[in-house]
């Protein structure tokens, strides 16, 4: 899968993955996502994304998810 809105630049924020060279990271539009923000509420958040911006940022998201297993409470 190939991602052109995502950069990461270990000069810039740490070197966490973030849209476009802004200095805003891809988790933190998909934290916004994740608690209930509209798309609407997060391009007012943060004026210079776009639409596809918060698509590729869950896309990636996603991606990042399967390529590696996370720790999960096991509940009987």
């Amino acid at each position: 899968m190939k991602f052109t809105r995502i950069t990461v630049n270990s000069e810039q924020m740490g070197g966490v993955p973030c849209i476009r060279g802004l200095r805003i990271p891809v988790a933190t539009v998909v934290g916004m996502f994740a608690e209930g923000m509209r798309d609407a509420e997060i391009l007012l958040a943060f004026p210079d994304l776009v639409p596809e911006d918060i698509r590729e940022a869950l896309r990636y998201a996603a991606e990042a998810v399967r390529e590696r297993e996370l720790p999960l409470l096991v509940t009987r």
